[in-house]
């Protein structure tokens, strides 16, 4: 049953990609590239000549029926990884990907351990009655002796 419950949802989240693959649109494209002279752009927030050039050719692809691999890989091969937005999610660059997961989940750990025995009541320690500075209680004798003493010293 759970193998079941398990192929379901990947079915489920696997349509809306395999859909979005077939039939791209100029918006998502321009959204997912970068523009490779503006310093931290994407291709829809520069209007930069390479830019519009590269945005003329993602248009001819998509009406040529191109899907979104394709169209990427083509740019990758003319321009190389500094195109894509975001790291692709494979190979070395999936410590990109995995890295901040592992750091927001490790940390939520670490709170809620910390958080746990912060907030865990503690035994009262007992008081003790009377110790000697080697931690055993002092014997009736010790304690008169300690009392003399004491004596002496206040009179």
């Amino acid at each position: 049953m759970r193998l079941l419950a398990l192929a379901l949802a990947a079915l489920l989240l696997a349509a809306p990609a395999a859909a979005s693959e077939s039939h791209p649109t100029q918006g998502e494209l321009e959204s997912e590239l970068m523009c490779p002279i503006c310093a931290g752009e994407t291709l829809a927030q520069s209007d930069t000549a390479p830019a519009q050039r590269i945005k003329a050719y993602i248009a001819s692809r998509i009406a040529a029926g191109a899907t979104k691999s394709q169209i990427k890989d083509e740019l990758v091969t003319q321009w190389g990884q500094r195109i894509l937005a975001a790291p692709p999610r494979h190979g070395f660059n999936l410590l990109a990907w995995v890295l901040p997961l592992v750091g927001v989940v490790g940390g939520a750990g670490i709170l809620g351990l910390l958080a746990w025995r912060w907030t865990r009541v503690g035994e009262p320690e007992p008081v003790p009655q009377q110790w000697a500075l080697n931690g055993h209680p002092l014997g009736p004798d010790e304690e008169r002796r300690l009392d003399e003493e004491l004596a002496r010293f206040d009179g």
